[in-house]
């Protein structure tokens, strides 16, 4: 019995990828020690399951792409950076998201309770704050270098996208970084007509 680290999450798209690994180029400036997402895995998690039973991917997928339908495609911005958890201790450097953030946390609530169904619980431990994760601080002393940076960074404009779908990922933790895969995918709803 296989064990697969598993989130449910949705792409980001091109523009905000690049603007996310400028804004990463700025900060590495800093000379502060941190781990920056990979550009192509950038996403925004919905639901973190930790490592699940392999046999309860296919159900996991069904479940997710159940909820995708109830939502309709919505565009997504990125705007803003802050940090966990707090800006003037950060240990995850994330960007915030503005427009999209309700049709996520409609998803998210969906997703949490069809996982308690199938008898899944998520491994999250706070109200879920839709972000796109930038980097983690590697240290306490890199946290106080970044520190002054973030208040500069509250108008920062990280693009947009349309969110059309909802992924269903594995995790594998690598020495580089994790990799992932997309093992299912929801689409949302399409208008009537």
């Amino acid at each position: 019995m296989a064990r697969v680290r598993t989130f449910i999450g949705v792409d980001v798209g091109d523009e905000v990828r690049r603007r996310a690994v400028a804004l990463q180029a700025q900060l590495a400036k800093t000379g502060a020690g941190v781990k920056w997402a990979d550009p192509g895995g950038m996403h925004v998690t919905l639901l973190f399951l930790g490592d699940l039973d392999d046999r309860d991917v296919l159900a996991v997928c069904k479940a997710v792409e159940a909820v995708a339908a109830t939502e309709p495609p919505f565009p997504l911005r990125v705007s803003g950076v802050g940090a966990f958890p707090t800006p003037r201790r950060p240990k995850v450097i994330w960007g915030g998201v503005t427009d999209g953030a309700d049709p996520l946390r409609r998803l998210a609530a969906g997703l949490s309770a069809k996982m308690l169904d199938l008898g899944i619980v998520a491994r999250e431990e706070r109200a879920y704050t839709p972000h796109l994760t930038l980097g983690r601080v590697k240290g306490e002393a890199d946290g106080q270098t970044l520190a002054p940076e973030l208040p500069k960074l509250l108008a920062w404009d990280g693009g947009r996208c349309v969110v059309n779908e909802v992924l269903v990922y594995s995790s594998e933790l690598r020495r580089d970084g994790p990799e992932y895969a997309v093992l299912g995918r929801g689409e949302l709803a399409r208008p009537a007509g």
